[in-house]
């Protein structure tokens, strides 16, 4: 495979993990982010915390995944934005700490304020990072605040409280309420009783919410927000670095490539299609149905803001030319060749033991279940 083709399966190959990372840790996250929201009860609490137990931890392996892959293949991404957003993934960072003490710890005492606290703690780590993936992806679209030197070396300019823009807290709000929705999909699958029709509820609102937003999200980046474009002839199949090419910023650049390339057209037409089947299986009480269709609106969501900013991977507000694209931030051919080849063995080895477990442990849950094994890990 020549260099350019590798840059584009790498381009994808990434989005995949960020998809499969959205699709699978993101139902946990929205399971705990509702976890003070819909669940009622202490048994109630438990019944959602033993729904996503056996899963999230695994799910977590997308995540891990997905850095490591920018990290090989992408340095200088993962470099200027560990350098850009440093406090925002430490508040990620942070957040998440919640999760797995909070897990392990949540149901060891029989103390209505210890798990409280717990239950809080396990809400915030579900939230919080839910919320800071869309603004971060807010922010690539409006541009990072970041130059490059002849040595590579950035310099960000920009602060943690500029990050949290109007349009940024939108794309926020997106992402947050689209794993909530997606978390509660989930509990309709797992769940009995009270709690199941409250998931439904809360599943049905959320696809209407969540469309409006993301339909708010999309116009407002039509009309009022300008993008980015190369206006140069670039060698994208040779090695070259984000110094080595020319960027302009124009009005509507970041819906060219849905005239250039009209199949693109497919994503935001699949997460809208997704988020209203989401809503009428809801309604329809068809729990396994809503859960597919909300994994297509998340798909679609994010494929919508992959496809409106390629090539673009970073582009830079400062100085567009310093842009970083999927063509000039790689690792060298090499590189890409064997980890293509790796990726090629372990993630399907990954989709089948994660299909696995989610076989194995399949079924609902009730309260009666948990306050008769009051003892069960979660």
């Amino acid at each position: 495979m020549d260099y350019e083709l590798l840059k584009v399966i790498w381009w994808v190959l990434i989005g995949v993990l960020l998809i499969g990372f959205a699709v699978t840790d993101g139902f946990d996250m929205g399971v705990t982010a509702l976890l003070k929201v819909i669940g009622r009860t202490d048994s109630e609490r438990r019944v959602m915390l033993n729904t996503v137990g056996p899963h999230w931890d695994g799910n977590q392996v997308w995540f891990i995944t997905a850095g490591g892959a920018i990290f090989a293949a992408w340095p200088v991404v993962y470099a200027v934005a560990f350098s850009g957003f440093y406090w925002a993934l430490l508040l990620v960072l942070f957040a998440m700490f919640f999760r797995p003490v909070g897990f392990e710890y949540r149901s060891k005492m029989e103390n209505d304020r210890w798990r409280n606290m717990w239950d809080w703690g396990l809400t915030i780590g579900g939230a919080v990072p839910a919320l800071v993936f869309g603004v971060a992806f807010g922010n690539l679209l409006l541009g990072v605040p970041f130059e490059l030197d002849a040595f590579m070396r950035s310099t960000y300019t920009g602060s943690f409280w500029a990050l949290l823009n109007p349009f940024a807290l939108v794309a926020g709000l997106v992402s947050l309420l689209m794993l909530c929705m997606h978390g509660a999909t989930y509990l309709q699958m797992r769940t009995a009783g009270e709690l199941h029709d409250r998931t439904r509820k809360v599943a049905a609102l959320l696809a209407v919410v969540v469309a409006a937003l993301f339909a708010l999200a999309g116009i407002w980046l039509y009309a009022g927000i300008d993008g980015y474009v190369i206006t140069d002839s670039v060698s994208v199949g040779g090695v070259m670095t984000p110094l080595d090419k020319t960027v302009a910023v124009q009005e509507g650049a970041w819906l060219a490539n849905y005239s250039k390339y009209p199949l693109m057209m497919l994503a935001p037409l699949v997460a809208f299609a997704g988020l209203a089947l989401t809503l009428l299986m809801s309604l329809a009480n068809r729990g396994a149905l809503a859960f597919v269709a909300s994994s297509l609106a998340v798909t679609g969501i994010i494929l919508t803001a992959g496809f409106s900013l390629f090539p673009f991977v970073m582009p830079s507000s400062l100085n567009p030319s310093h842009s970083l694209t999927a063509w000039d931030v790689v690792s060298s051919h090499k590189t890409l060749g064997i980890m293509f080849w790796v990726a090629m063995i372990f993630v399907p080895l990954v989709l089948s033991y994660t299909a696995w477990g989610y076989y194995k442990m399949r079924g609902r849950l009730t309260t009666d279940f948990i306050e008769n094994n009051k003892y069960s890990t979660y």
